[in-house]
């Protein structure tokens, strides 16, 4: 059960493996992309390929769909990323229940969006979570739990693209020791560990109003705003009229006297811009409409159409 290429990075790991994949539950195909074109999401496309029964309820509640999820007659249920909430009934449809590969350390970053936040969060480590379903949110006793560092400069699509092959690898391992005690090994079994409810945080959906820049804010957290919404949908702020995404920068910890948004110059790699504390080096940016360039060269772009205001030049919010 999932519906994003970080699912079907599992589904092709499982795919590959010695299980069979009896069915594929995703959500409907949806309108994506600047043209809004309706289309299928990665998983469904990859189980189509592989000739797997696709199953696309618009609730996982629908009666139907439960009736014939449990007519499916299967061992175990893997959930990955398939962004709905599933009922005690489709839980339990499978044999063995179901498991899901959470993208964090169970319990921290319970919820819908722990890869951003582990960034947003200045965490240096997170990882995946294997845990058996119930109906709690991210509740379940955990299986098993890989952890992975996050390096200074990882942006969030490059640790989700770490994360699905983690992710990937874990699940199979579960699954891998599921069958086994089927099989009667008693070596090597899975070992269910109830999660700390105390330690639990929480990791809420993203809202579009997060990426906004307010350069009155630390340029430590600008920084990892920054690196959290890149490349989509991008940290953004405006230079006059000019909406532009911030792709990559990185905190200076510098003390000026100039006002937040305050273009101070160019610096060894980007431009400078003054934050409510330390100062903010903008090294990649996006004008709306362009492609991506460095902070520089379109800062030299910008003197040689004699368009950039007399210093000293103020960045706006986004809003």
């Amino acid at each position: 059960m999932g519906t994003p290429e970080y699912a079907a990075v599992s589904l092709r790991r499982l795919l590959a493996s010695r299980h069979r994949v009896r069915a594929v539950v995703t959500r409907p195909d949806k309108p994506r992309g600047r043209g809004q074109q309706v289309e299928p999401g990665a998983v469904k496309r990859l189980a189509l390929e592989a000739g797997i029964e696709v199953l696309e309820p618009v609730s996982p509640r629908d009666e139907g769909f439960l009736e014939h999820l449990r007519g499916l007659h299967a061992d175990l249920g893997v959930v990955v990323a398939y962004g709905r909430i599933l009922p005690r009934a489709a839980l339990h449809a499978p044999r063995l229940g179901c498991i899901n590969a959470h993208a964090s350390l169970l319990p921290k970053l319970r919820g819908a969006a722990p890869i951003e936040r582990a960034i947003l969060a200045g965490l240096t480590e997170t990882g995946v979570t294997i845990m058996q379903m119930d109906e709690g949110l991210d509740e379940g006793d955990i299986l098993l739990a890989r952890a992975t560092p996050i390096p200074d400069a990882m942006t969030g699509a490059e640790l989700r693209e770490v994360l699905a092959g983690l992710s990937a690898e874990t699940l199979v391992e579960a699954v891998d020791l599921f069958a086994a005690r089927e099989d009667g090994a008693r070596e090597g079994g899975l070992q269910r560990q109830p999660q700390d409810d105390a330690a639990a945080t929480f990791a809420p959906p993203l809202k579009k109003a997060e990426a906004a820049i307010h350069w009155a804010d630390n340029a430590r957290d600008l920084w990892l705003r920054v690196r959290a919404f890149s490349p989509r949908p991008g940290a953004f702020a405006f230079d006059g009229a000019t909406r532009i995404k911030v792709l990559e920068a990185h905190a200076l910890e510098r003390s000026h006297d100039a006002a937040p948004g305050t273009v101070l110059g160019p610096g060894e790699r980007g431009l400078l811009v003054a934050c409510g504390k330390g100062v903010l080096e903008v090294l990649v940016l996006q004008p709306e409409g362009r492609r991506p360039m460095t902070a520089l060269d379109y800062e030299r772009g910008l003197r040689a159409a004699n368009t950039a205001a007399a210093s000293p030049r103020v960045l706006h919010d986004g809003n």
